[in-house]
């Protein structure tokens, strides 16, 4: 059985009346704001909807906020632009956009990322009706058109607005204690400024900041950073159910007084709203905790005025998106029969000495050409042969070759040379899917740090 996010024990009826107790006072007004809070932000505005959503969706069971990061750096000393190594030019659009779904019995949470170059019509505004990338909708028409258009592009009700920039952001981490983030690997991207060595750590908001915004380490580009963002989150989630955040009233109010002055919410977001999630949320499991991304068709389609986006499955998009509607777990939504590798596999060349694999890989799509069986077929399993240039490349080939084991050497040039060894012969059907390598929905457990 997972481990539920807070392991804490208490009287549920002591801690409903504090509970109780606790929103109304928040309601009344009547919680001081945090020491260290910073100078107010924009003005919450009001969330409205506007004809754009069927009745269903307007009535659908579920709580569902929007989360959106702005590129913005108004504001910002020199000081805190090199801290938080954010230099360049502000877009003034959402570098992050995530829908967060709460069931309505609270037994379980959906995150899914919308990465900030799909490809969406806008809902109306003031300019001719046109599409862009899902990050300009703000730049066009701040929060009003960001929530509409993501209500137009999904058919879910957002019910409330959270909003943060770069240096809200990293103070809102630093707020909450930090956020828990491991890897396998070394990850480093100097476009952010992040370094992050093999193992598990709790980052602070600067660093948490460059975890979030890195593009350039594997897997590159929006949909490995979408992952790092949700697995962020987690890292928040779980840093506050270790404190006893999640499952202490007192934390709680703690926690949401801290987090509410670095965010730009709707009107009707305030601290009680935040401590009533959050409350919701203070027994589940990891287990029922989903994160996903929305699947993907196309990655590199060319729009002239916005360059190169992201067209979404729009079958598999609806699905997910219904799911959320009714209330369901997306987890089975978005499934593919074939396992999903992250290259095109008619870009990876391979000599495979098997007849029979040389052809069911060829099936898959890969660039074939058959080798000379051996005399004697060699004990143990597959064994790939290739040059670590094509690191990337060797992913893709093995995830069609189950147990099969991959041997770099340098110098051995463009082609794959698969020898296919006697306890490995079998051969699974692959497709190229990028949004289902990163993308793919998955529970809280099997992405948290273990």
């Amino acid at each position: 059985m997972s481990r539920p996010l807070s392991g804490r024990t208490r009287s549920r009826r002591r801690r409903l009346a504090l509970a109780t107790l606790l929103v109304a006072s928040l309601a009344a007004g009547s919680f001081p704001a945090t020491a260290d809070a910073p100078a107010p932000g924009p003005a919450p505005y009001a969330l409205v909807h506007d004809g754009t959503l069927s009745e269903e969706a307007l009535v659908a069971p579920g709580t569902n906020l929007l989360i959106v990061g702005v590129d913005r750096r108004r504001g910002m000393t020199r000081e805190q632009i090199r801290r938080l190594h954010v230099g360049g030019k502000e877009c003034d659009c959402t570098d992050v956009t995530m829908l967060v779904h709460v069931s309505d019995d609270g037994r379980r949470m959906s995150v899914v990322s919308l990465p900030r170059d799909s490809y969406v019509p806008f809902a109306p505004h003031a300019h001719p009706h046109h599409a862009g990338k899902i990050n300009g909708a703000y730049q066009h028409g701040g929060p009003d058109l960001a929530v509409r258009t993501v209500e137009q592009a999904t058919g879910l009700r957002i019910d409330h607005y959270l909003e943060t920039d770069f240096a809200r952001f990293a103070d809102a981490v630093d707020a909450l204690g930090g956020a828990q983030v491991c890897t396998d690997k070394l990850l480093e991207d100097r476009n952010s400024g992040l370094h992050l060595t093999p193992g598990t750590h709790v980052l602070t908001g600067a660093k948490a900041l460059r975890y979030a915004r890195a593009r350039k380490v594997s897997p590159p580009g929006d949909l490995g950073r979408v992952r790092r963002q949700q697995r962020l989150l987690l890292g928040l989630l779980t840093r506050l159910s270790d404190a006893g955040a999640l499952s202490n009233p007192v934390r709680l109010v703690d926690a949401a007084s801290a987090l509410l002055p670095h965010l730009r919410t709707d009107a009707g977001t305030d601290v009680a709203t935040l401590f009533k999630l959050g409350w919701g949320l203070r027994e589940l499991r990891a287990d029922q905790l989903e994160f996903a991304t929305v699947p993907m068709k196309e990655f590199d389609h060319r729009v002239p005025g916005w360059g190169s986006t992201l067209v979404w499955d729009q079958v598999r998009a609806d699905r997910l998106f219904a799911a959320l509607r009714e209330d369901r777990s997306v987890t089975e939504e978005v499934t593919l029969r074939a396992v999903p590798v992250e290259m095109e596999p008619s870009t990876v060349p391979v000599r495979v000495d098997d007849p029979d694999v040389a052809e069911a890989l060829r099936r898959s799509g890969f660039d074939v050409t058959k080798g000379e069986p051996p005399t004697v077929r060699a004990e143990g399993p597959t064994v790939i042969t290739y040059d670590p240039h094509w690191e990337r490349y060797a992913s893709t080939l093995a995830a069609a070759l189950p147990g099969a084991v991959l041997r770099p050497v340098a110098g051995h040039g463009h082609a794959f040379q698969v020898e296919v060894g006697n306890a490995g012969r079998s051969v699974v059907e692959v497709a190229y899917d990028r949004s289902m390598v990163e993308g793919a929905p998955v529970t809280g457990e099997q992405l948290r740090c273990r």
